[in-house]
């Protein structure tokens, strides 16, 4: 148990800074494979706040795989929602048919869909829950203030008072990450002028499962297919548009939000409205220009944020946190130092360029098809058209999506460490 008063000090291995969904997934990783290990979780957010979270993402069969070999599949699959099929349309607003240019299949391997969408507070609730049953101590609402290096280990001050000490850093606290900051690593950064907005519809016919991605002007509009409730059918929306249009319909007038969001969805489920309030999010690129520093390592966003339009933002911190496990786990059967620097640098080659061909590659998506110049809209669907006509191309984007394409960890192919 950690000790919170202000002048104890606590001895860690390992300290994790964030209690979201990739914090979480990082401090149970490391301890299910080395219980000899003491692991506590800081988060600066209030007790409670990440069960308020409404929204649900779109969790891909390599995570899938990885939450079930962490022993938290079982608990979060009852309302889980399988993707089983992909289109892409490219369209104006306006357009009174919306040709579909591309469809996939919606599994890796028979029975096994490439994607699950799932709620943010399932999938929180059942890390910590695993979390708690492995003695990791969570430690809520308090920030860290300062750390520095001491040593063979790191120093963490905490802003009541408290310190702690551990042999290695682990950094999951966003993409505007403070801890990236006090380790002075540099960023690449720039935004969109685009904002998400994001929130839950309502509809009066069944998914099926479906999935859609529709490219207009602005910026894409998904339609997600979540599990349905005792209220009905229901779906996920990320809907893409202009920083100023997307606060104006956020601030707005329900009908009007409504009216729009038709606009786009269409009436080919039925009727629909919204199920929850609508948010919207700033979108930009933000990629640290080193993943380590001197013990301490980032993950998830705070190593990368990157547009939503390949769906790919949570999985590549799942990615980075099965990565880090393995470098470390297997550092720690060697008796090396598992906040040395050398041993962090494996992580980083391992996961840097992988990171960094994600970003640039939905960076040029975006800019691709968030526009409505006719000649590049021209080449875009041909190449669409051409992608819907070589099924093992479009094998080969659906293992892209699933996350299980490339140098795999163990933990993502289902694999214990």
């Amino acid at each position: 148990m950690v000790d919170r008063k202000a002048n104890a000090k606590t001895s860690l291995d390992v300290l994790v800074a964030g209690a979201g969904y990739v914090g979480l997934a990082a401090a149970v990783s490391l301890k299910q494979a080395r219980p000899s290990l003491a692991i506590a979780v800081v988060d600066a957010a209030p007790a409670g706040v990440w069960q308020k979270d409404g929204r649900a993402s779109a969790i891909a069969a390599a995570a899938c795989r990885m939450l079930d070999q962490l022993g938290v599949w079982a608990e979060i699959a009852p309302e889980a929602q399988a993707i089983t099929e992909m289109t892409v349309t490219d369209s104006r607003t306006a357009d009174p048919v919306r040709p579909v240019f591309l469809t996939f299949d919606g599994e890796v391997a028979p029975g096994e869909p490439f994607a699950h969408m799932v709620a943010n507070r399932d999938l929180n609730g059942a890390l910590r829950g695993s979390a708690e049953k492995l003695g990791i101590d969570i430690i809520e609402g308090v920030a860290v203030s300062a750390f520095d290096l001491s040593g063979a280990g790191v120093t963490v001050h905490l802003a009541d008072g408290a310190t702690l000490k551990a042999r290695l850093l682990v950094a999951a606290d966003g993409v505007n990450s403070k801890l990236r900051d006090m380790a002075g690593i540099k960023t690449v950064k720039w935004e969109y002028g685009q904002s998400g907005i994001v929130c839950t519809v309502a509809h009066e016919r069944p998914h099926n499962g479906r999935a859609e991605e529709h490219f207009l002007p602005a910026g894409p509009f998904a339609t997600l297919p979540l599990k349905p409730s005792k209220d009905g059918n229901r779906s996920s929306i990320v809907w893409v548009e202009r920083t100023e249009d997307a606060q104006k319909l956020v601030d707005g007038d329900d009908l009007v939000f409504e009216h729009e969001l038709e606009l786009r969805f269409g009436l080919k489920l039925g009727e629909i409205h919204l199920a929850d309030k609508p948010r919207a999010w700033p979108l930009g690129l933000t990629l640290a220009r080193a993943f380590v520093a001197p013990r301490i390592a980032l993950v998830g966003d705070a190593a990368h944020g990157i547009h939503p339009i390949a769906g790919q933002g949570l999985n590549l911190g799942f990615k980075d946190v099965a990565a880090l496990a393995e470098v470390v786990v297997e550092a720690d059967r060697l008796g090396q130092d598992i906040g040395a620097l050398d041993v962090l640098e494996r992580y980083q080659q391992w996961r840097r360029f992988d990171t960094v061909q994600m970003g640039v590659t939905t960076d040029v998506l975006n800019r691709l098809f968030s526009n409505d110049i006719g000649p590049l809209r021209a080449v875009r669907d041909i190449g669409l058209g051409l992608v819907e006509r070589m099924p093992r191309l479009k094998d080969f984007f659906i293992r892209q999506a699933s996350g299980l394409s490339g140098d795999t960890p163990k933990l993502l192919k289902g694999e214990a460490i």
